[in-house]
């Protein structure tokens, strides 16, 4: 362990302690408890939710051992987060096992994009400002939504905080302390300031630095079950140095509203490798910057009409290094650019009866130092239509989106002295036509029970990568189409709730969700890690069936005002079969890395100011080829996480410590082949408001 690294560490969180004591001591503020709370303006061209979702709100996110958005989406039923285990490592999700292509990333209802290889990494977004995390099953159920929307087999929305001040006061602080195991130092802090009733900034800063290192051990058996490894080893090469910054400016108007946002993220981070070969440590490194500015207007004209516009731009660069001399050294440099514009419009044509039309413009382009790597541009456009009925005790919403994506640009070889070899045109385009159906109804008056079902068609374009990245791309890939049906039921009660979102005193609430689904996917695109990191083999499957069950529970009890315990439980079965050929050896078996039983349970228990949060992650057996064989066979883990908080005041202050444990029982699993997870770990916190 580096000693040095540690100390400095402690120096830093001491120091901001003294800091935000003095302030807690200075505070100007004028203490209230009245509350003017912010406003969030919604179009009323909305209707009853007929998708499944699931959401976790602010004070779930808080009670969690989640540095960022990937660890929560963890206790999400029908998700599997690919984790390349540390503080800084890769994570990206896939639903319901059509991968993560299919999975539309929304950040305050602007689309994140990626156009090299598709996949968001969401250990990227930090949860210290973040309102509520949801996903939808399907797509969400409004109408004032882009036309991309609508082209995702699901999505998940990360809504950010609107602030909110008390009366009489313009300014709100907070700051954030973490330090724990692998030297992990994490420091956040949020400032917000009113200007007028319909104006207010905020700024969102925080940094994360760790060495990485995690001792864990490694252990492997033969196909006839006796021991090849077994040894206990530390984790090298994972250190990572994150520095994130986020502003946002929001505005009220008359029947309206409009936020602009910028948004810059920097990384430094080894990336430790695959253990293969007895080689337990690796010299890859990557380098990302990548920065976004986006800006939205929603306004509602007449009771009849509204509109929103967006807009975006962003720019991601990444340079990745392999100084191992061992193998080829890689010393290379990619940029993406994207520009993008939305525009909806929707219509009350009735009391019942509301349709809108969107329309998508975006541009991608991606550049690079790679010799043997094209420089294509994408443009993609799409078109919606939707249709939404909204009665007593049914609602339904229909879709229909025109997607047309054009690939153009020219494959320019050069050799490694940079002397160009040959120039070769990139031309290629897919038109798609996808329609969706969704409907609802209540089995009782109350609206606490119903019934719902949806169908929906997606489609999605092969990733740069996929196509053209010479060492990873095949020319031959084919356009990946999914047709998704679900059927599914839900209990909410809707009485006995209080008006502030608490349960009354000594009554059980319970509400539960359970959704049955089948989706039929062709020529699906799959990505293999090719020992290292950040490169992939692609292929197409051809066909995949997969057969599911999601499930959702939840219940809250109040014993008194003071003390109340809550337990949410979530378990998914998935059969996810290849289907594509009899002949093949791997005809009907799962596909890879897709567990048939998976679940998490989360238990908190409040008691005046003190709060204890339990956590659970189950994930089955899986397989890590296409063939269901014992040495392509990975044993199923879970792991135990708790925490335990006190809020307290200092002064002008609200406090909230927090001592967190994870990984509590120090399982040894992977959740990638041979990139071990760190064991036991523990991380103590103070979160400050002023």
């Amino acid at each position: 362990m580096n000693v040095k690294r540690k100390e400095t560490g402690i120096i830093y969180f001491i120091l901001l302690m003294l800091l935000l004591h003095g302030l807690c001591g200075t505070a100007l503020a004028q203490d209230s408890s009245a509350t003017l709370e912010g406003v969030e303006v919604v179009s009323r061209h909305t209707f009853s939710d007929v998708i499944p979702s699931q959401t976790l709100n602010a004070k779930q996110l808080e009670r969690l051992n989640s540095l960022n958005v990937a660890d929560a989406l963890r206790y999400f039923s029908g998700l599997q987060v690919k984790d390349y285990g540390g503080v800084g490592g890769i994570k990206t999700v896939n639903i319901r096992s059509m991968g993560s292509q299919h999975l539309g990333v929304y950040y305050d209802g602007i689309e994140l994009g990626n156009a090299q290889n598709g996949q968001i990494d969401l250990g990227q977004f930090s949860l210290d400002n973040v309102e509520a995390v949801t996903l939808y099953n399907g797509q969400k159920s409004s109408l004032m939504q882009t036309a991309s929307d609508y082209g995702n087999a699901g999505s998940i929305y990360i809504r950010t905080r609107i602030p909110h001040f008390t009366m009489g006061k313009k300014d709100n602080f907070r700051a954030k302390v973490k330090y724990g195991s692998s030297n992990m130092l994490l420091l956040s802090a949020v400032y917000e300031r009113k200007f007028t009733d319909k104006l207010n900034l905020s700024v969102t800063l925080g940094t994360l630095t760790s060495d990485g290192k995690y001792k864990f051990r490694y252990m492997r058996k033969n196909t006839d079950g006796t021991v090849a490894y077994d040894t206990t080893a530390i984790r090298q090469n994972g250190d990572v140095q994150t520095l994130r910054i986020e502003g946002n400016l929001n505005g009220l108007l008359q029947r309206g509203s409009w936020n602009f946002k910028a948004y810059t993220y920097q990384s430094n981070r080894g990336i430790p490798g695959a253990i293969v070969n007895n080689v337990w440590r690796r010299e890859e490194r990557q380098v990302d910057s990548n920065t976004f500015f986006q800006g939205s207007w929603q306004q509602d004209v007449t009771d009849v009409y509204s509109f929103r516009v967006l807009g975006k731009y962003a720019n991601y660069y990444t340079h990745y290094q392999n100084r191992d001399t061992t193998v080829m050294m890689v010393d290379n440099r990619y940029r993406q650019q994207e520009a993008y514009v939305s525009t909806t419009h929707s219509l009350q044509l009735l009391s019942w009866l509301a349709a809108s039309m969107a329309y998508d413009l975006r541009w991608s382009t991606l550049s690079s130092d790679v010799y043997t790597c094209p420089e294509p541009d994408r443009w993609n456009n799409m078109l919606s239509l939707a249709v939404a009925v909204n009665l007593r005790r049914f609602s339904a919403q229909g879709s229909l989106l025109f997607n047309h994506v054009r690939d153009k640009g020219n494959a320019t070889h050069r050799d490694k002295e940079g002397n160009m070899v040959s120039n070769v045109a990139v031309s290629m385009q897919a038109r798609n036509l996808t329609p969706a159906l969704f409907l609802n109804y209540y089995l009782l008056r109350d609206k606490s029970l119903s019934l719902r079902g949806y169908i929906k068609n997606s489609f999605r374009m092969p990733t740069f990568n996929d196509l053209y990245y010479a060492e990873v791309g095949n020319s031959m890939l084919r356009p990946e189409n999914a047709t998704q049906y679900d059927i599914g039921v839900r209990y909410t009660p809707t009485s006995r709730r209080l008006s502030d979102g608490q349960y009354d005193v000594r009554k059980l609430m319970v509400s539960a969700q359970a959704d049955f689904y089948f989706n039929n996917v062709t020529d699906k695109i799959i990505a293999y890690p090719k020992g290292q990191q950040f490169r992939w083999t692609m292929l197409n499957l051809g066909h995949v069936h997969i057969t599911g069950l999601d499930l959702e529970t939840g219940a809250s009890y109040a014993f008194t005002q003071n003390l109340r315990a809550s337990l949410r439980l979530q378990y998914t079965w998935q059969k996810a079969i290849d289907v594509t050929n009899e002949q093949d050896s791997y005809y009907r078996h799962q596909i890879p890395y897709i567990p048939e039983h998976s679940g998490s349970a989360i238990f908190n228990f409040d008691w005046k100011d003190l709060s204890f949060n339990y956590s659970f992650i189950y994930t089955g057996e899986r397989y890590s080829q296409q063939e269901n064989i014992a040495y392509n066979h990975l044993e199923p883990w879970y792991t135990s996480d708790i925490s335990l908080a006190y809020r307290f005041k200092v002064r002008k202050c609200d406090v909230r410590a927090t001592f967190e444990v994870n990984n509590l029982f120090a399982q040894d699993y992977d959740v990638i082949l041979n990139y071990p997870m760190p064991r036991r770990s523990y991380a103590v916190a103070v979160d400050i408001k002023l």
